[in-house]
């Protein structure tokens, strides 16, 4: 399978988790700042999410993203 963006990789975690994007926006608002579903649905088909909410995001669901080197090819 190729993954190749936000959008499809969270779609992958949440199934994963059996969680909703609803629920995701709710444990990502916190007291000073209300997440708002489709909020968090607009910047992930505008592909606008910043990566620093992407680690929020994956660190709620219980992942880590990694950097692996790849081969560099001349």
């Amino acid at each position: 399978m190729n993954v190749n963006n936000a959008r499809e990789i969270l779609k992958i975690l949440l199934m994963k988790e059996n969680t909703s994007m609803s629920k995701l926006a709710e444990k990502l608002s916190t007291p000073d700042k209300k997440v708002y579903q489709q909020t968090l649905s607009a910047k992930l088909i505008k592909g606008n999410l910043k990566f620093d909410e992407m680690v929020d995001i994956c660190n709620i669901l219980g992942y880590k993203i990694a950097f692996k080197k790849i081969k560099h090819i001349n």
